[in-house]
């Protein structure tokens, strides 16, 4: 998955640092991102934009390299701004997480600028990655949205679904946000009543993943259909839901998402 880099090792504690000329500087404009043209390699460092930008904040480390966000549009030669879907694709895989999660924070960053109660300007603290109200004392804790990923299994078959009107076009698993006093088990049996209509048993945890492309953690779960296995699509999220055999499933391992690794785990049997 995307923030599988090992061997690098990231560090998201924040440190009051000044970048260094060989820090990474992550420039995003209007939701896209500060690449070069035609190249793998990676963000601008400090010491090419350095008299170009007067705004950047620290946002982690891979390996002891720092990395900054800043929000100043960069006109820089042999870079341009690109979509944040290219962070599905790019090589090598350490960037790619370094950017989606710069995406992450920059979003954050971007919803918060005024307190929400007593409405002044935010301001970045120096001690933590937290925005802080001056005038009320009120502090804003970076945002990330519960999720499920569900995979429901009937005997030999998985439920497989399309998203409505999205870009994202191929299949996909059961997903939702959870709520307001649920438990996590309690979202996956209404995810999945709601999108398929059918009911689950024997839920079990799988693994999480941080989704910086949509502010998520990501939990994932596999289940068994309990009982009717009649499926009742929810035609306003969902384009399709089908079960489709073990055999049959011809979706392609991309090493990305939790919805990939948990598809292909049931294909080669591995989901027990």
């Amino acid at each position: 998955m995307i923030q599988d880099i090992a061997p690098y090792n990231f560090d998201n504690q924040y440190k009051n640092l000044k970048p260094s000329d060989d820090s990474f500087v992550i420039s995003i404009k209007d939701g896209n991102v500060l690449l070069p043209e035609g190249k793998e390699e990676t963000f601008p460092v400090f010491g090419q934009v350095k008299n170009l930008i007067d705004d950047y904040e620290y946002l982690f480390s891979i390996d002891n390299k720092s990395f900054y966000l800043s929000e100043d549009s960069v006109g820089l030669q042999g870079y341009k701004y690109v979509s944040k879907e290219i962070f599905r694709t790019l090589k090598p895989k350490h960037m790619a997480f370094a950017g989606v999660t710069a995406i992450h924070i920059k979003k954050w960053y971007n919803d918060n600028r005024y307190c929400g109660q007593c409405g002044n300007t935010l301001s970045h603290d120096k001690k933590q990655r937290v925005l802080r109200c001056n005038s009320c004392g009120n502090t804003v804790y970076p945002r990330i949205d519960p999720a499920v990923i569900v995979a429901v299994t009937n005997g030999n078959k998985l439920l497989l679904t399309r998203y409505k009107n999205r870009a994202y076009k191929r299949y996909s698993l059961i997903a939702g946000f959870n709520e307001i006093g649920e438990s996590m088990e309690e979202t996956v049996k209404r995810e999945v009543m709601e999108e398929a209509g059918v009911k689950v048993k024997n839920i079990r945890y799988y693994k999480s993943q941080p989704w910086g492309f949509a502010d998520d953690i990501l939990m994932g779960y596999f289940c068994e259909v309990d009982g009717d296995d009649t499926i009742t699509m929810d035609e306003e999220e969902l384009s399709e839901a089908v079960w489709v055999e073990r055999n049959k499933i011809s979706v392609e391992f991309d090493d990305l998402s939790l919805t990939n690794e948990m598809i292909f785990l049931f294909k080669e049997g591995k989901n027990k």
